[in-house]
């Protein structure tokens, strides 16, 4: 399974990681890659929720960085 990842700036000066394919999913952080990290973590959570599965590795692929002006 692959998985798209959207990471924009944020009002505050920080980063917000969020993953549509997977409702609610999303993190925030001070750099893009702790808020990467973090939505990591947010995905296995996600799966070991609904599936008592937590996967080895995480085929994402960040398919925008944006920014909010």
């Amino acid at each position: 399974m692959n998985l798209s990842v959207r990471i924009v700036a944020n009002e505050n000066g920080g980063f917000t990681a969020i993953c549509p394919t997977l409702p609610g999913c999303m993190s925030r952080g001070h750099t893009k890659d702790e808020a990467r990290r973090k939505l990591d973590e947010a995905i296995c959570g996600y799966f070991a929720a609904i599936n008592n599965f937590v996967p080895e590795n995480l085929p994402c692929e960040v398919v925008e960085v944006a920014s909010e002006a």
